[in-house]
Protein backbone atom coordinates (compact mmCIF):
# COMPACT_ATOMS: atom_id res chain seq x y z
CA UNK A 1 0.00 0.00 0.00
CA UNK A 2 2.47 2.52 1.07
CA UNK A 3 4.93 1.37 -2.46
CA UNK A 4 1.63 2.01 -4.60
CA UNK A 5 1.19 5.36 -2.60
CA UNK A 6 4.27 6.61 -3.06
CA UNK A 7 4.67 5.46 -7.04
CA UNK A 8 1.86 7.62 -7.43
CA UNK A 9 2.91 10.66 -5.56
CA UNK A 10 6.36 9.92 -8.23
CA UNK A 11 3.92 10.21 -11.30
CA UNK A 12 2.09 13.45 -10.14
CA UNK A 13 5.25 14.73 -9.68
CA UNK A 14 6.75 14.33 -12.90
CA UNK A 15 3.66 15.32 -14.41
CA UNK A 16 3.91 18.36 -12.69
CA UNK A 17 7.31 18.41 -13.63
CA UNK A 18 7.10 17.94 -17.49
CA UNK A 19 3.59 20.22 -17.32
CA UNK A 20 6.28 23.51 -16.04
CA UNK A 21 9.40 22.91 -18.57
CA UNK A 22 6.50 22.72 -21.37
CA UNK A 23 5.13 26.43 -20.01
CA UNK A 24 8.94 27.57 -20.15
CA UNK A 25 9.03 26.18 -23.49
CA UNK A 26 5.76 27.97 -24.36
CA UNK A 27 7.05 30.87 -22.89
CA UNK A 28 10.45 30.70 -24.87
CA UNK A 29 9.26 30.16 -27.57
CA UNK A 30 6.48 33.09 -27.02
CA UNK A 31 9.16 35.23 -25.83
CA UNK A 32 11.17 34.47 -29.34
CA UNK A 33 8.62 34.91 -31.54
CA UNK A 34 7.93 37.81 -30.21
CA UNK A 35 11.46 39.13 -30.50
CA UNK A 36 11.66 38.02 -34.42
CA UNK A 37 8.33 40.61 -34.79
CA UNK A 38 9.41 43.14 -33.09
CA UNK A 39 12.94 42.90 -34.98
CA UNK A 40 10.88 42.88 -38.27
CA UNK A 41 9.18 46.11 -37.35
CA UNK A 42 11.74 47.65 -36.53
CA UNK A 43 13.49 47.03 -40.11
CA UNK A 44 10.52 47.82 -41.15
CA UNK A 45 10.26 51.24 -40.32
CA UNK A 46 14.08 51.73 -40.28
CA UNK A 47 13.40 51.16 -44.53
CA UNK A 48 10.74 53.12 -44.44
CA UNK A 49 13.00 56.01 -42.65
CA UNK A 50 15.54 55.15 -45.44
CA UNK A 51 18.58 54.48 -43.43
CA UNK A 52 19.73 52.02 -46.11
CA UNK A 53 20.74 49.82 -42.92
CA UNK A 54 22.42 53.05 -41.37
CA UNK A 55 21.65 54.13 -37.72
CA UNK A 56 23.05 57.48 -37.74
CA UNK A 57 21.78 60.43 -35.19
CA UNK A 58 19.89 62.97 -36.04
CA UNK A 59 20.10 66.63 -35.38
CA UNK A 60 18.41 66.96 -32.10
CA UNK A 61 20.90 64.00 -30.82
CA UNK A 62 18.05 61.25 -30.67
CA UNK A 63 19.71 58.14 -32.53
CA UNK A 64 17.07 56.31 -35.22
CA UNK A 65 16.72 53.48 -32.50
CA UNK A 66 15.19 56.03 -30.61
CA UNK A 67 12.84 56.86 -32.77
CA UNK A 68 11.41 53.41 -33.46
CA UNK A 69 11.07 52.82 -29.93
CA UNK A 70 8.69 56.27 -30.13
CA UNK A 71 7.06 54.85 -33.01
CA UNK A 72 6.54 51.34 -31.40
CA UNK A 73 5.40 53.24 -28.32
CA UNK A 74 8.07 50.95 -25.87
CA UNK A 75 10.25 53.63 -23.88
CA UNK A 76 13.89 54.10 -24.88
CA UNK A 77 16.60 52.24 -22.38
CA UNK A 78 19.66 53.83 -24.45
CA UNK A 79 21.71 56.20 -23.11
CA UNK A 80 20.92 58.95 -25.07
CA UNK A 81 24.23 60.10 -27.20
CA UNK A 82 25.69 62.94 -28.75
CA UNK A 83 25.28 62.63 -32.51
CA UNK A 84 29.14 62.52 -33.18
CA UNK A 85 29.06 59.62 -30.84
CA UNK A 86 26.25 57.69 -32.20
CA UNK A 87 27.77 58.13 -35.62
CA UNK A 88 31.04 57.12 -34.27
CA UNK A 89 29.11 54.18 -32.67
CA UNK A 90 27.01 52.97 -35.39
CA UNK A 91 29.17 53.83 -38.40
CA UNK A 92 32.66 53.11 -37.77
CA UNK A 93 35.17 55.41 -40.98
CA UNK A 94 36.00 51.88 -42.06
CA UNK A 95 32.63 50.89 -42.62
CA UNK A 96 31.27 53.90 -43.65
CA UNK A 97 28.47 53.07 -47.33
CA UNK A 98 30.16 54.73 -50.62
CA UNK A 99 28.04 57.35 -52.03
CA UNK A 100 28.30 58.75 -55.62
CA UNK A 101 26.51 60.85 -56.69
CA UNK A 102 24.88 61.08 -60.20
CA UNK A 103 22.93 64.19 -61.77
CA UNK A 104 23.60 64.32 -65.18
CA UNK A 105 22.23 60.45 -65.15
CA UNK A 106 18.87 59.81 -67.23
CA UNK A 107 17.23 59.21 -70.14
CA UNK A 108 17.94 61.59 -73.26
CA UNK A 109 14.95 63.99 -74.01
CA UNK A 110 13.09 64.30 -76.77
CA UNK A 111 14.22 66.77 -80.00
CA UNK A 112 9.73 68.16 -79.32
CA UNK A 113 10.93 70.05 -76.35
CA UNK A 114 12.76 72.41 -78.99
CA UNK A 115 10.84 74.65 -81.32
CA UNK A 116 12.98 75.18 -84.42
CA UNK A 117 13.21 78.60 -85.56
CA UNK A 118 15.21 78.81 -88.95
CA UNK A 119 18.05 76.67 -90.60
CA UNK A 120 21.84 78.42 -90.08
CA UNK A 121 24.26 75.90 -92.07
CA UNK A 122 25.36 72.59 -93.50
CA UNK A 123 28.69 71.23 -91.89
CA UNK A 124 30.66 68.40 -92.95
CA UNK A 125 29.55 66.60 -90.04
CA UNK A 126 25.79 67.61 -89.36
CA UNK A 127 23.06 70.49 -90.25
CA UNK A 128 22.65 73.39 -87.50
CA UNK A 129 19.92 74.93 -86.44
CA UNK A 130 18.68 77.73 -84.10
CA UNK A 131 15.68 76.83 -82.01
CA UNK A 132 14.22 77.40 -78.94
CA UNK A 133 13.79 75.62 -76.04
CA UNK A 134 10.12 75.64 -74.89
CA UNK A 135 10.39 74.88 -71.13
CA UNK A 136 12.56 77.89 -70.83
CA UNK A 137 12.72 80.20 -73.71
CA UNK A 138 16.16 79.92 -74.04
CA UNK A 139 17.51 80.05 -77.80
CA UNK A 140 20.18 77.48 -78.72
CA UNK A 141 21.89 76.14 -81.54
CA UNK A 142 20.62 72.44 -82.59
CA UNK A 143 23.36 70.43 -84.45
CA UNK A 144 21.59 67.30 -85.94
CA UNK A 145 24.10 65.02 -86.53
CA UNK A 146 24.90 63.43 -90.03
CA UNK A 147 24.44 59.08 -89.48
CA UNK A 148 26.08 58.57 -93.35
CA UNK A 149 27.72 55.37 -91.61
CA UNK A 150 24.43 54.39 -89.38
CA UNK A 151 24.46 50.89 -91.02
CA UNK A 152 27.87 50.20 -89.27
CA UNK A 153 26.75 52.06 -85.71
CA UNK A 154 27.09 55.25 -84.43
CA UNK A 155 29.52 57.45 -86.97
CA UNK A 156 32.82 57.86 -85.02
CA UNK A 157 33.09 61.49 -85.99
CA UNK A 158 29.82 61.96 -83.70
CA UNK A 159 31.28 60.13 -80.66
CA UNK A 160 34.44 61.86 -80.58
CA UNK A 161 32.59 65.17 -81.10
CA UNK A 162 30.10 64.75 -78.29
CA UNK A 163 33.46 63.05 -76.46
CA UNK A 164 35.34 65.95 -76.43
CA UNK A 165 32.67 68.55 -75.87
CA UNK A 166 31.87 66.77 -72.88
CA UNK A 167 35.55 67.35 -71.20
CA UNK A 168 35.74 70.52 -72.92
CA UNK A 169 34.48 73.14 -70.27
CA UNK A 170 36.14 76.73 -71.29
CA UNK A 171 34.64 80.24 -71.70
CA UNK A 172 35.96 80.05 -75.23
CA UNK A 173 34.88 76.88 -76.31
CA UNK A 174 30.94 76.11 -77.29
CA UNK A 175 29.41 74.53 -74.39
CA UNK A 176 27.33 71.05 -74.88
CA UNK A 177 24.17 71.26 -73.25
CA UNK A 178 22.68 67.89 -74.14
CA UNK A 179 22.27 65.12 -76.41
CA UNK A 180 18.37 64.65 -77.46
CA UNK A 181 17.01 62.17 -79.83
CA UNK A 182 14.12 62.47 -82.41
CA UNK A 183 11.61 59.36 -83.17
CA UNK A 184 14.37 57.24 -84.95
CA UNK A 185 17.38 56.16 -83.67
CA UNK A 186 19.79 57.86 -85.93
CA UNK A 187 18.11 61.02 -85.15
CA UNK A 188 20.78 62.30 -82.64
CA UNK A 189 20.50 66.12 -82.22
CA UNK A 190 23.64 67.97 -79.97
CA UNK A 191 22.12 71.06 -77.90
CA UNK A 192 24.50 74.04 -77.48
CA UNK A 193 24.76 77.45 -77.18
CA UNK A 194 23.75 79.60 -79.71
CA UNK A 195 26.05 82.70 -80.85
CA UNK A 196 24.95 85.36 -83.16
CA UNK A 197 28.11 85.05 -85.84
CA UNK A 198 30.65 83.31 -87.15
CA UNK A 199 34.10 84.99 -87.87
CA UNK A 200 34.00 84.48 -91.67
CA UNK A 201 30.96 85.54 -92.73
CA UNK A 202 30.93 88.47 -89.84
CA UNK A 203 34.59 89.46 -92.07
CA UNK A 204 32.80 89.05 -95.22
CA UNK A 205 30.16 91.60 -94.01
CA UNK A 206 32.80 94.10 -92.45
CA UNK A 207 34.24 96.80 -94.80
CA UNK A 208 37.18 97.61 -93.29
CA UNK A 209 37.98 94.52 -91.09
CA UNK A 210 38.89 94.34 -86.92
CA UNK A 211 41.20 97.02 -85.90
CA UNK A 212 45.24 95.49 -84.71
CA UNK A 213 43.57 96.03 -80.68
CA UNK A 214 40.33 93.51 -81.55
CA UNK A 215 42.36 91.08 -83.44
CA UNK A 216 44.97 90.49 -80.36
CA UNK A 217 41.66 90.15 -78.42
CA UNK A 218 40.24 87.52 -80.81
CA UNK A 219 43.71 85.81 -81.38
CA UNK A 220 43.94 85.74 -77.98
CA UNK A 221 41.04 83.70 -76.91
CA UNK A 222 41.43 81.71 -79.53
CA UNK A 223 44.74 80.26 -78.58
CA UNK A 224 43.60 80.28 -74.85
CA UNK A 225 41.12 77.48 -75.95
CA UNK A 226 43.56 76.07 -78.54
CA UNK A 227 45.48 75.91 -74.93
CA UNK A 228 43.34 74.47 -72.86
CA UNK A 229 42.05 71.47 -75.03
CA UNK A 230 45.37 70.49 -76.00
CA UNK A 231 46.29 70.62 -72.28
CA UNK A 232 43.60 68.11 -71.68
CA UNK A 233 45.31 66.37 -75.23
CA UNK A 234 42.62 66.80 -77.57
CA UNK A 235 43.60 68.08 -81.14
CA UNK A 236 40.79 70.06 -82.48
CA UNK A 237 42.34 69.21 -86.14
CA UNK A 238 39.47 71.96 -87.91
CA UNK A 239 40.26 75.03 -86.77
CA UNK A 240 39.24 77.88 -89.61
CA UNK A 241 37.27 81.25 -88.68
CA UNK A 242 34.19 79.47 -90.07
CA UNK A 243 34.59 77.52 -87.04
CA UNK A 244 34.66 80.26 -84.61
CA UNK A 245 31.98 81.84 -83.49
CA UNK A 246 31.02 84.70 -81.92
CA UNK A 247 28.42 86.50 -79.59
CA UNK A 248 27.56 90.36 -79.35
CA UNK A 249 29.61 90.70 -76.45
CA UNK A 250 33.25 90.59 -77.75
CA UNK A 251 33.66 86.64 -76.80
CA UNK A 252 34.43 84.03 -79.50
CA UNK A 253 33.96 80.39 -78.60
CA UNK A 254 35.77 77.44 -80.89
CA UNK A 255 33.00 75.14 -82.47
CA UNK A 256 32.49 72.46 -84.59
CA UNK A 257 34.45 69.02 -82.69
CA UNK A 258 33.74 66.66 -85.64
CA UNK A 259 37.44 66.11 -86.48
CA UNK A 260 38.46 66.24 -82.50
CA UNK A 261 39.86 63.49 -81.03
CA UNK A 262 42.73 62.47 -78.27
CA UNK A 263 45.97 62.62 -78.35
CA UNK A 264 49.09 61.10 -76.63
CA UNK A 265 53.03 61.52 -76.81
CA UNK A 266 54.15 60.44 -78.44
CA UNK A 267 51.55 60.55 -80.61
CA UNK A 268 49.71 57.44 -82.32
CA UNK A 269 49.45 56.69 -85.98
CA UNK A 270 46.69 59.18 -86.86
CA UNK A 271 45.06 60.05 -90.52
CA UNK A 272 46.28 62.44 -92.35
CA UNK A 273 43.13 63.39 -93.84
CA UNK A 274 42.45 66.40 -91.54
CA UNK A 275 42.04 70.48 -91.33
CA UNK A 276 39.83 72.03 -94.21
CA UNK A 277 42.84 72.14 -96.80
CA UNK A 278 43.32 76.48 -96.79
CA UNK A 279 44.35 75.90 -92.93
CA UNK A 280 46.38 72.26 -93.33
CA UNK A 281 49.53 72.27 -91.89
CA UNK A 282 52.47 71.00 -94.83
CA UNK A 283 53.63 67.82 -92.85
CA UNK A 284 49.78 66.45 -93.17
CA UNK A 285 50.01 67.72 -96.98
CA UNK A 286 53.17 65.67 -97.18
CA UNK A 287 51.16 62.65 -95.77
CA UNK A 288 52.97 62.69 -92.24
CA UNK A 289 51.50 59.98 -90.37
CA UNK A 290 52.48 60.76 -86.52
CA UNK A 291 51.51 64.63 -85.30
CA UNK A 292 50.76 66.28 -82.73
CA UNK A 293 49.62 70.22 -81.26
CA UNK A 294 51.40 71.59 -83.92
CA UNK A 295 48.95 71.65 -86.47
CA UNK A 296 46.56 73.03 -84.83
CA UNK A 297 49.05 75.66 -83.99
CA UNK A 298 49.71 75.97 -88.00
CA UNK A 299 45.77 76.89 -88.39
CA UNK A 300 45.96 79.21 -85.83
CA UNK A 301 48.51 81.35 -88.13
CA UNK A 302 46.61 81.00 -91.19
CA UNK A 303 43.82 82.96 -89.28
CA UNK A 304 45.83 85.36 -87.73
CA UNK A 305 46.96 85.98 -91.10
CA UNK A 306 43.08 85.99 -92.64
CA UNK A 307 42.12 88.55 -89.50
CA UNK A 308 45.16 90.83 -90.85
CA UNK A 309 43.75 90.52 -94.52
CA UNK A 310 39.91 89.92 -94.30
CA UNK A 311 41.23 86.85 -96.65
CA UNK A 312 42.12 83.15 -96.37
CA UNK A 313 45.49 83.64 -96.10
CA UNK A 314 46.58 80.67 -98.76
CA UNK A 315 43.78 79.47 -100.93
CA UNK A 316 45.12 76.60 -102.95
CA UNK A 317 42.37 74.80 -105.37
CA UNK A 318 44.00 70.94 -104.68
CA UNK A 319 46.62 69.52 -101.97
CA UNK A 320 49.61 70.25 -104.75
CA UNK A 321 48.55 73.54 -105.01
CA UNK A 322 48.24 74.35 -101.73
CA UNK A 323 51.52 73.04 -100.77
CA UNK A 324 53.07 75.44 -103.94
CA UNK A 325 51.44 78.94 -102.26
CA UNK A 326 52.71 77.76 -98.63
CA UNK A 327 56.28 77.17 -100.17
CA UNK A 328 55.48 80.65 -101.84
CA UNK A 329 54.92 82.66 -98.61
CA UNK A 330 57.29 79.90 -96.17
CA UNK A 331 60.18 78.98 -98.58
CA UNK A 332 61.18 76.12 -99.67
CA UNK A 333 61.95 73.26 -96.92
CA UNK A 334 65.68 72.15 -96.89
CA UNK A 335 67.65 69.73 -94.70
CA UNK A 336 68.81 73.06 -92.41
CA UNK A 337 65.42 74.17 -91.96
CA UNK A 338 63.00 71.08 -91.25
CA UNK A 339 65.61 68.44 -90.53
CA UNK A 340 64.13 65.03 -91.90
CA UNK A 341 61.28 66.26 -94.28
CA UNK A 342 62.28 64.05 -97.03
CA UNK A 343 61.52 60.97 -95.35
CA UNK A 344 57.85 62.08 -95.30
CA UNK A 345 55.40 59.83 -98.08
CA UNK A 346 54.55 62.87 -100.07
CA UNK A 347 58.13 64.49 -99.77
CA UNK A 348 59.80 61.69 -101.14
CA UNK A 349 59.16 62.57 -104.80
CA UNK A 350 59.52 66.55 -104.58
CA UNK A 351 61.07 68.34 -107.44
CA UNK A 352 62.01 71.57 -105.75
CA UNK A 353 63.64 74.76 -107.19
CA UNK A 354 67.41 75.40 -105.85
CA UNK A 355 66.53 78.32 -103.83
CA UNK A 356 67.25 80.05 -99.74
CA UNK A 357 64.45 82.35 -100.13
CA UNK A 358 63.32 83.04 -96.21
CA UNK A 359 60.07 83.46 -94.53
CA UNK A 360 60.29 86.50 -92.96
CA UNK A 361 61.30 88.73 -95.97
CA UNK A 362 58.15 87.50 -97.78
CA UNK A 363 55.74 88.05 -95.09
CA UNK A 364 57.05 91.31 -94.07
CA UNK A 365 56.23 92.33 -97.71
CA UNK A 366 53.05 90.85 -97.17
CA UNK A 367 52.02 92.51 -93.86
CA UNK A 368 53.80 96.14 -94.26
CA UNK A 369 51.62 97.29 -91.32
CA UNK A 370 52.11 94.28 -89.32
CA UNK A 371 54.65 95.29 -86.27
CA UNK A 372 58.23 93.58 -85.74
CA UNK A 373 56.93 91.23 -82.49
CA UNK A 374 53.68 90.44 -84.67
CA UNK A 375 55.60 88.97 -88.15
CA UNK A 376 57.80 87.42 -85.79
CA UNK A 377 54.48 85.57 -84.19
CA UNK A 378 53.52 85.11 -87.81
CA UNK A 379 56.24 83.42 -88.57
CA UNK A 380 57.17 81.26 -86.24
CA UNK A 381 53.42 79.73 -86.59
CA UNK A 382 53.91 78.97 -90.12
CA UNK A 383 57.08 77.37 -89.29
CA UNK A 384 57.44 74.69 -92.09
CA UNK A 385 59.60 72.36 -89.45
CA UNK A 386 56.85 71.67 -86.78
CA UNK A 387 59.17 71.59 -84.33
CA UNK A 388 60.05 75.43 -84.07
CA UNK A 389 56.23 76.26 -83.78
CA UNK A 390 55.45 77.67 -80.38
CA UNK A 391 52.90 76.12 -78.07
CA UNK A 392 49.52 78.03 -77.37
CA UNK A 393 51.17 78.64 -74.00
CA UNK A 394 54.12 80.53 -75.49
CA UNK A 395 51.71 81.76 -78.10
CA UNK A 396 49.24 83.65 -74.98
CA UNK A 397 53.05 85.18 -73.36
CA UNK A 398 54.41 86.91 -76.66
CA UNK A 399 55.63 90.25 -76.80
CA UNK A 400 53.01 91.04 -79.58
CA UNK A 401 50.70 91.08 -77.29
CA UNK A 402 52.17 93.60 -74.38
CA UNK A 403 53.01 96.19 -77.22
CA UNK A 404 50.49 99.08 -77.95
CA UNK A 405 48.03 98.95 -79.03
CA UNK A 406 46.55 96.52 -76.17
CA UNK A 407 43.94 94.09 -76.67
CA UNK A 408 40.58 95.98 -76.68
CA UNK A 409 38.22 94.88 -73.58
CA UNK A 410 35.40 92.76 -74.90
CA UNK A 411 33.14 95.14 -72.89
CA UNK A 412 33.77 97.82 -75.50
CA UNK A 413 33.90 95.40 -78.28
CA UNK A 414 31.38 96.86 -81.16
CA UNK A 415 27.90 95.01 -82.24
CA UNK A 416 26.75 93.50 -85.35
CA UNK A 417 23.57 92.59 -86.61
CA UNK A 418 23.16 89.06 -86.75
CA UNK A 419 22.63 86.61 -90.18
CA UNK A 420 22.48 83.24 -88.49
CA UNK A 421 19.17 84.77 -86.65
CA UNK A 422 16.42 85.16 -88.92
CA UNK A 423 17.80 83.88 -92.34
CA UNK A 424 20.07 80.84 -93.86
CA UNK A 425 24.48 82.77 -94.28
CA UNK A 426 25.74 82.93 -97.84
CA UNK A 427 29.48 82.60 -97.94
CA UNK A 428 31.96 82.99 -100.65
CA UNK A 429 32.58 79.32 -101.59
CA UNK A 430 35.48 77.61 -99.73
CA UNK A 431 36.41 74.02 -99.23
CA UNK A 432 34.86 71.81 -96.56
CA UNK A 433 36.07 70.07 -94.22
CA UNK A 434 37.62 66.03 -95.29
CA UNK A 435 36.03 63.81 -95.25
CA UNK A 436 37.25 59.89 -93.85
CA UNK A 437 38.93 58.08 -96.69
CA UNK A 438 42.58 57.77 -97.44
CA UNK A 439 44.49 60.80 -97.98
CA UNK A 440 45.82 61.59 -102.07
CA UNK A 441 49.23 60.82 -102.82
CA UNK A 442 51.67 63.26 -104.69
CA UNK A 443 53.49 61.85 -107.53
CA UNK A 444 54.81 62.03 -110.48
CA UNK A 445 54.31 65.13 -112.57
CA UNK A 446 52.53 66.47 -109.65
CA UNK A 447 55.59 66.81 -107.33
CA UNK A 448 57.38 69.27 -110.01
CA UNK A 449 57.62 72.49 -107.99
CA UNK A 450 60.85 73.53 -109.75
CA UNK A 451 59.03 76.19 -111.71
CA UNK A 452 57.61 77.44 -108.39
CA UNK A 453 58.82 81.05 -108.14
CA UNK A 454 58.98 81.69 -112.17
CA UNK A 455 58.55 85.01 -113.24
CA UNK A 456 55.48 84.17 -114.61
CA UNK A 457 51.22 84.50 -113.76
CA UNK A 458 49.45 81.31 -112.76
CA UNK A 459 50.40 78.24 -115.51
CA UNK A 460 49.09 74.99 -114.98
CA UNK A 461 52.45 72.28 -114.78
CA UNK A 462 52.24 68.74 -114.86
CA UNK A 463 48.67 68.87 -112.93
CA UNK A 464 49.91 70.98 -110.44
CA UNK A 465 50.55 75.17 -110.48
CA UNK A 466 53.28 77.08 -111.32
CA UNK A 467 52.68 80.17 -109.28
CA UNK A 468 54.13 83.79 -109.57
CA UNK A 469 55.38 85.37 -106.40
CA UNK A 470 53.78 88.51 -105.40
Amino acid sequence: MTSQTKSRWADDEEDAALEAQRKREKELKKKAKAEKQRKLEEEEILRKKNFAGATAASEDGVSAHDEVDAELGRPSKRRRLSPEQDQARVEPASAKPLRFPAPEWGPCRHVDNFEKLNHIEEGSYGWVSRAKEIATGDVVALKKLKMDNAIDGFPVTGLREIQTLMASRHENIVALREVVMGDKLDDVFLVMDFLEHDLKTLQEDMLDGFSPSEIKTLLLQLTSAVEYLHSNWILHRDLKTSNLLMNNRGQMKVADFGMARYYGDPPPKLTQLVVTLWYRAPELLLGAEKYGAEIDLWSVGCIFGELLTKQPLLQGKNEVDQLAKIFELCGIPTEATWPGFKRLPNARSLRLPNTHQTTGAVIRAKFPLLTNAGTALLTSLLSLNPAQRPTASEVLTHPYFKEDPRPKSTAIFPTFPSKAGQEKRRRVASPSAPKRGDAPKIVGDAADFSGIFADRDEEEVGGGFALKLI
